[in-house]
């Protein structure tokens, strides 16, 4: 069962607070531990030092790896679920401090952009310095690169009940006829309705699955080979052609990647 992550800051108005921007540190210590749904009035970027945290809003699941963050605007109802022993920050920030999108969306983080993310935590935030990094922040926030870690997630309950059962074992192979017949439609109409409602095909609304299973679980440090197993590949090999089709680069190289945005691969193979 999660266990309700621990807010260090319980007595802390983040909507109140007139800086534009505000980092929390978030030391998680449970397994599976969660920030209950909830909104604010400021956005929030969700920052994941070490572990990761899923974070889900009505729309879909977004997962937030390691040197990555969600970004969540303001007045959006959300939930996070953090991996083990992750360090997050939840960086505040208020409505129009910054040009950020108006959606949800997963991004690289650069290492300036942790330095400084780090460095603001620790500051109360009361002088010239603390504002002069919270401005920086700000500036460097918005050229960070998007990721595609989501899942849109639809809020009917037949491809809901097919969402919890693929989270819950992201290794099930059910086939989409079979599928339909657990939910009382036709093969093709719950084709149609999962492209309707998600404006993806069956296979690659799945195969979306596997990939933010895959980089939250390579980010907690395990193997190729324990993931490829995990999610039910029949190779390694398989797995990892997979995920370079999808993403464009290998396992390794889209985490070192995403560790560092502003590096350049022109080697592609695995």
């Amino acid at each position: 069962m999660r266990q309700p992550l621990h807010y260090p800051w319980l007595d802390f108005d983040v909507d109140g607070a007139a800086a534009p921007a505000i980092s929390v540190r978030v030391d998680v210590l449970e397994t599976g531990a969660e920030v209950a749904a909830h909104q604010h009035r400021k956005g929030q970027l969700v920052f994941a030092l070490t572990g990761g945290v899923s974070c889900r809003v009505p729309s879909g699941l977004w997962m937030v790896p390691t040197h990555c963050a969600v970004w969540i605007p303001g007045g959006m109802t959300h939930s996070n679920i953090a991996t083990a022993n992750a360090k997050l920050f939840f960086v505040y920030i208020e409505p129009g401090a910054a040009d950020l999108p108006v959606r949800c969306c997963t991004v690289s983080i650069s290492p300036l952009l942790r330095e400084l993310i780090v460095e603001l935590s620790e500051r109360p935030g009361a002088d010239d310095a603390d504002a002069l990094l919270a401005r920086l922040l700000l500036a460097e926030l918005p050229r960070m690169p998007v990721q595609q870690l989501y899942l849109p997630i639809s809020s009917g309950p037949r491809l809901r009940r097919i969402a919890d059962a693929l989270a819950a074992n992201p290794a099930d192979r059910t086939s989409l006829s079979a599928w339909a017949h657990r939910v009382a439609l036709s093969e093709s109409s719950l084709s149609r309705l999962v492209v309707k409602e998600t404006g993806l095909s069956f296979g690659r609304w799945r195969q979306q699955l596997h990939l933010i299973v895959a980089i939250r679980e390579l980010s907690r440090g395990a193997t190729v080979q324990q993931v490829s197993a995990a999610l039910g590949y029949e190779s390694v090999a398989a797995f990892i052609t997979m995920f370079k089709k999808a993403l464009g680069k290998p396992p390794a190289k889209y985490l070192a990647s995403v560790k560092d945005p502003a590096s350049v691969m022109h080697d592609d193979r695995a």
